[in-house]
């Protein structure tokens, strides 16, 4: 049975955290090849030391965490149905195909091409440098 309560929100956005390898990399991805705004990095004063790259996703803020040691652990691999926790994340975009398309010619692993999974809806999805799945849908 579900509460008698609502958030309260802050703000109509969500900040993400994601742990990259290589700030260069993540960077690349992120800010050159999405588009992203780079607003600054910051010290990450937990896990032993690193920075934390703020990049801006329309209200959304993306944190993209290097630490000085790389953690061991990696995504789970094979695609959303084989691990469990957060598997992917969406950015709604207005043309995915010219997305996909830079994506690709970047040398960027598609996981799903273009696709209109249902009319009126159109998805894609890639891997980013460290094997999150980025996910890009438009409802037309």
């Amino acid at each position: 049975m579900a509460a008698d309560i609502s958030l309260d929100l802050g703000q109509s956005a969500i900040d993400l955290g994601i742990v990259v390898t290589n700030s260069d990399t993540a960077l690349g991805f992120y800010r050159d090849l999405l588009g992203m705004d780079h607003e600054g990095d910051i010290p990450m004063p937990i896990g032993g030391g690193g920075t934390m790259h703020r990049l801006r996703c329309g209200q959304s803020m993306i944190k993209l965490v290097c630490f000085d040691t790389t953690p061991e652990a990696r995504p789970a691999s094979g695609g959303i149905p084989d691990g469990t926790g957060f598997r992917y994340f969406t950015i709604h975009l207005n043309d995915i195909a010219a997305m996909m398309d830079r994506l690709e010619a970047s040398g960027v692993a598609v996981v799903v091409p273009t696709t209109e999974i249902r009319p009126g809806v159109t998805i894609g999805m890639v891997n980013d440098p460290d094997g999150n799945i980025v996910e890009f849908v438009n409802y037309a």
